[in-house]
């Protein structure tokens, strides 16, 4: 997939990312059924942006999603995720219908993948309800984690999204989510090194992934909030 024309976020050394070429930004909420499985994206009005900004990658800017320089303070923003493309990184499942590719370090918490039974089970599945089921899944998961696959095709399930990027809140979880970035829009490593363009893939946004710039789902795991990260019983 070629990049965006014109459409790039920049990883700033122990900064904010650097959005250039007037890329919508959007409220993205994971909305949940009734038995608290994730079903949908609903999208709000898009911010008001100039055709370069800055998204806070710190965690503690007071004006999220935008940067306030908080990460002046000493965020350490160093990259350690894998620059090879997803492909290499992915492990493959083969099913009757499908294939399904998974690079689990992208994860990102969504768990889009977990009705009817997650989708590792549905791929497996001869029936036509399991596999439009698990092709919806991997279409929603926002990181690109798990892409599905049919076997006469070379390419994976995809949506054909316009260039955007989401600023996710997870209710149902109670904290605030990644950058869900949508449409081919190239990101480039503060060293100047051009990640895979992507369809899907989330930029962590609460500081604390381990998987830098992407998210690796740390914002569940201690709450993380919009400008501030309250640590809960699971990240004391």
């Amino acid at each position: 997939m070629a990049g965006s024309d014109g459409r790039q976020i920049t990883v700033t050394q122990n900064g904010p990312y650097r959005v250039t070429g007037s890329v919508p930004l959007v409220p993205r909420t994971i909305l949940t059924d009734d038995e608290g499985f994730s079903v949908e994206w609903g999208e709000g009005e898009p911010y008001t942006t100039e055709a370069t900004y800055d998204l806070c990658r710190c965690g503690e800017s007071k004006t999220a999603p935008f940067c306030d320089g908080a990460c002046e303070q000493g965020f350490d923003g160093t990259e350690t995720a894998s620059r090879k493309p997803y492909l290499e990184q992915a492990e493959e499942e083969d099913g009757p219908n499908l294939i399904l590719s998974d690079a689990e370090e992208l994860c990102s918490f969504a768990r889009f993948c977990d009705l009817g039974g997650q989708i590792w089970n549905l791929v497996q599945e001869q029936d036509e309800a399991s596999t439009e089921l698990a092709i919806r899944e991997g279409k929603l998961c926002p990181s690109g984690r798990l892409v599905t696959w049919n076997k006469d095709a070379q390419a994976g399930n995809e949506e054909d999204y316009e260039p955007s990027i989401g600023v996710v809140q997870d209710p149902s979880e109670g904290c605030s989510g990644p950058l869900a970035v949508r449409g081919g829009i190239q990101v480039i490593a503060a060293d100047g090194f051009e990640y895979e363009v992507r369809n899907r893939q989330t930029l962590c946004r609460c500081g604390q992934s381990e998987n830098k710039p992407f998210c690796n789902g740390s914002h569940a795991s201690f709450k993380f909030q919009d400008g501030q990260a309250e640590r809960g019983a699971a990240g004391s």
